[in-house]
């Protein structure tokens, strides 16, 4: 796949503070990059270095070919950017906003026209089309910002929290709408949400204290959780007990955490050693001893763990100011 964004050696200081640590990356055609990490970690400033709203102190950025420091206009080009926060003139309507992008875009006037109606439909703004946007609510305002992004049909998009303060209908169509664009373009996403990169991402990175930590795809990140392989398995509170020790005794079991009881059963999550496959040797103990089940499934591993578990040990106090 062709690599659209390609980042190498970025580092970003503010005076003494460290913002961006070395950050080297790349994005191919037909991928989903999750960009993952605490409050002040460094995302939203490379973010604004990848777009060309901030010069890095030292190394290079490449979008589609083009050196986004020495040609920026032909980088920017390429790019559809949803800051945070998703800034817009407050007196405009969202008609009226499209508007003014589209002309700043350089599209003439029939281009114009098929493309803030093309935005429109897929972000689905019909309803507040010609109200100001001081007046609407944080979803539909970010709504009109991804609106903006896409109204290009760029090749590279740059999101920074695009269902932030959606509604879980809003946030499913941006979802949805994003896989739908994701074969033709290379897209990065920051988000705090860990089911939205399992949802809509194809890889991912995590960065901390301006360094990049991790790399790699979803299922390469779910598999350092310590319950990557592990089972759950829902008991007959009766048998739960013996259950419980038969569990234990099984080759390759590492521990059992009871994740939650009840009057009729009792949840339980039997962890494997070094994350081996126990899935066939429980299957056999329970039919074995006969156990009246409620659930049972083999866990895939948890995000928000693994992600606690690499951000938490990378930290260093006095570093929280990042952005």
């Amino acid at each position: 796949m062709e690599k659209l964004i390609e980042v190498n050696g970025l580092h970003k200081h503010f005076g003494n503070l460290i913002a961006v640590d070395g950050i080297d990356l790349d994005v191919r055609r037909g991928e989903v990059l999750g960009f993952l990490g605490p409050n002040g970690a460094g995302k939203s400033t490379t973010m604004k270095m990848i777009t060309g709203f901030l010069a890095p102190s030292a190394g290079s950025i490449s979008v589609c070919g083009h050196d986004v420091l020495s040609d920026p206009i032909a980088a920017k080009t390429n790019i559809g950017y949803l800051p945070e926060g998703a800034p817009a003139y407050g007196e405009m309507t969202p008609g009226s906003f499209l508007d003014f992008i589209a002309d700043i875009r350089g599209f003439s006037s029939g281009e114009k026209l098929n493309a803030i109606a093309r935005a429109v439909e897929r972000i689905n703004l019909q309803s507040v089309l010609h109200q100001p946007i001081e007046t609407l609510s944080k979803g539909f305002k970010r709504r009109v910002g991804l609106a903006q992004a896409i109204l290009h049909d760029p090749e590279v998009l740059i999101l920074d929290e695009p269902t932030d303060g959606l509604d879980p209908n809003q946030k499913h169509e941006v979802r949805s709408l994003i896989k739908d664009m994701a074969a033709e373009k290379a897209i990065v996403i920051s988000t705090h949400i860990l089911e939205e990169v399992d949802t809509v991402c194809s890889r991912a990175i995590i960065v901390a204290n301006g360094r990049l930590l991790f790399s790699g795809t979803t299922s390469d990140l779910a598999a350092h959780s310590r319950y990557y392989n592990a089972v759950t398995l829902s008991v007959a509170a009766a048998e739960s007990a013996s259950a419980g020790r038969a569990l234990g005794d099984i080759d390759g079991v590492a521990d059992i955490e009871i994740a939650k009881t009840d009057a009729e059963y009792v949840r339980m999550t039997v962890i494997p050693t070094d994350k081996a496959s126990i899935a066939g040797a429980i299957h056999h103990c329970i039919r074995e001893h006969d156990w009246q089940i409620g659930e049972l499934f083999v866990e895939p591993g948890r995000l928000d763990e693994v992600f606690r578990a690499i951000t938490v040990e990378a930290h260093t106090p006095g570093e929280e100011a990042r952005t």
